[in-house]
This record gives structure tokens, sequence and C-alpha cells, in this order.
């Protein structure tokens, strides 16, 4: 005798919403191209099973961060995004500026001013072969959803990270800001497991690379700010806004220039500061890696410098902004 239930439509529904768990409230709006628009109910914002994003990770994402009701960085994670599109060779399902207008208006109908708003682009449902070629057209979600907080004593007292075990993306991989994100996960379990807050890549010839979603770079004793090249690794946004602010503490005395090159572990270790960069985590302070203090093992005063610049740059920098059509 069946003892799994054949639903009915009406059923299924019921059982979606009973389905909602304790922190489906962070989830405030999303949009989808397969429903044709955007839904504030957690129980209905889900994908079919045969979009090749759910069983072939043929997608790519982008996040912008909504702050006082303003999308932060919209249009150069947008430009990044459609990039990471091309390379992963998904047609767009509308042009940019139809992408562009829902990414406003789902974060306009989640009612929020602070948040984060993710969007992806998928090849699209259509079956479940390996090739796009079944799907029906590409898919368009975006969702907006609370930011996530990390901890205070980050800032105040600095990350602790270790040299990740996990092997490093190939740099084409690396570059496209895809679904594919198991080694990413792999490098934070990694560092868990050996009481560490993160893990950083390093690559096979032994030259620092990145963290999990975050960019790695490093003040020397000599007041030099250091990132390793972009060529092999996923060119963050907020980085190239940090570069900026460097550049800036350059003009100003504060560090006596700014090198993007190879960076060996050992001049990592070496270095007076080190810090993780990304839309979420900001500008953090790593004061320990694989056991061994960097600097002093406390928070520097340039991480916590570009830190403060970040903060304001997210408040008031109009160029930067883009104002939410929220109704009235």
């Amino acid at each position: 005798m069946a003892t799994t239930l054949i639903l009915s439509s009406d059923d299924a529904l019921s059982r979606l919403r009973q389905s909602i768990h304790a922190k489906s409230g962070n989830f405030y709006a999303m949009y989808s191209s397969i429903l044709g628009g955007i839904v504030t109910d957690p129980a209905l914002m889900v994908l079919p099973l045969d979009d090749h994003m759910v069983h072939r990770g043929h997608s790519v994402f982008d996040t912008a961060t909504l702050t006082h009701g303003m999308l932060y960085q919209l249009d150069p994670h947008l430009d990044r995004f459609l990039r990471s599109a091309e390379l992963a060779r998904i047609p767009l399902p509308f042009p940019r500026e139809r992408l562009r207008q829902i990414i406003l208006e789902t974060a306009a109908a989640s009612g929020h001013v602070e948040g984060s708003v993710r969007y992806w682009l998928s090849a699209g449902p259509g079956g479940y072969g390996l090739g796009p070629g079944e799907c029906i057209g590409s898919s368009f979600y975006v969702i907006v959803f609370k930011q996530e907080a990390y901890p205070e004593s980050y800032y105040t007292e600095g990350l602790k990270v270790v040299t990740s075990h996990v092997p490093i993306k190939p740099p084409l991989f690396a570059r496209i800001k895809s679904t594919n994100y198991l080694p990413n996960v792999l490098v934070v379990l990694e560092a868990k497991d050996r009481s560490a807050d993160n893990g950083v890549f390093i690559d096979q010839r032994g030259m620092v690379a990145e963290s999990s979603n975050m960019n790695v770079a490093f003040v020397s004793k000599e007041r030099v700010f250091r990132h390793p090249p972009f060529d092999a690794i996923l060119s963050g946004i907020t980085i190239q806004r940090v570069l900026q602010f460097a550049e800036r503490l350059v003009k100003e005395g504060e560090l006596k220039e700014i090198r993007i090159a190879d960076i060996p572990v050992s001049e990592g270790h070496q270095a007076a500061e080190m810090m993780l960069i990304g839309s979420s985590i900001k500008v953090a302070p790593v004061v320990q890696w694989d056991g061994q203090a960097i600097g002093d093992g406390k928070p520097g005063p340039i991480t916590k410098k570009l830190l403060e610049m970040w903060n304001e740059d997210a408040r008031s920098a109009i160029d930067q902004l883009v104002a939410v059509p929220y109704p009235d």
C-alpha cells in the first residue's frame, strides 16, 4: 500500500505555507520571470527543479546592498553580472535597463530600506539534461532579504584565518560569479573545523589568492597597500572601490603606495595589517593567520580608516547610490 501522499494543487500550496521556517521573516520580496512578477509571501519564493540553475549550476548572480532606501553600487554590480552571463554563455531574457528596473521595483516592493538585493540569471527550465539546448529560455530571479550581520567582534577584535587546503578554482571559473560555490563553502567549513573564522585560497604557485567570498589585502610594514592581481580571482566591486579609498590615503600620506602584484604566503604573514574585503563584510581586520599574529595582533589603523571610508561612502556618495522607487 502506498504511504506517500499525492497532493492536489491546493494541498501543495497549503503545505508550502505550513513549511515556512522561522527565518523566512528575513525574506522580504522575490521577483521570478517564471511567475512574471513579484511575490512577498515566502511560501511562493521558489523556483522549478528543472531550472538548470538547480541541477547543473548553469547560472550567475550578483548582490547589491540596500542602505537607507538606496542601492549602493548597483550599476557596477550589474555590469559585472552581465560580464559573468556573457562568459557563462547565458542569454539575457530582457535588456539591461529592464533587468535594472526589475531589481529596483523588487526592492521597492519589499518595503524595507536596509538589506541585500541578490539576483540570478539562469539558463532556465526545460529538462534535466546537461546542455542548455533543452531550456525554453533563460530565467531571472531577484530576492530582497535581511543583510547578513557579522559579529561586531570582527571589527573590534579582528578575525582569525587559516590557509585553506581546498583547491582554488581555475581562473576562468574564478572570474565568473556563478552559483558553483561548493569550494567556497568548503573553505568556510574547513576554517570552522580549525577554530578560525575563514580561510584563504592559495594558488598553485604558493601565492595568496582570495578568501571564501572576499578579497584579501595587506598593508606592509613600509605602509604599502598590497593586493593580488585580478587575473585569476574575482574582481570584487568593493575592493575596486576600496582601492580608490587607498589612493586617497596615498595622497594624504597615510600610505606610501599601492601595489597590485603576487603576494607569497610568507610575505603576507609578515604584513603589518591584513584585511578581508567584500560587499557583505565591508572591510574587516585579520589579526591572526595560521595561528600567527598579523602585526601586533590587533586591528590596524589603515583597516579601520578604510572601513570608515566605506561606511561614509555607502551613506553619502551620490554617484554610488540609486534611489529605490518606493510607493508613496
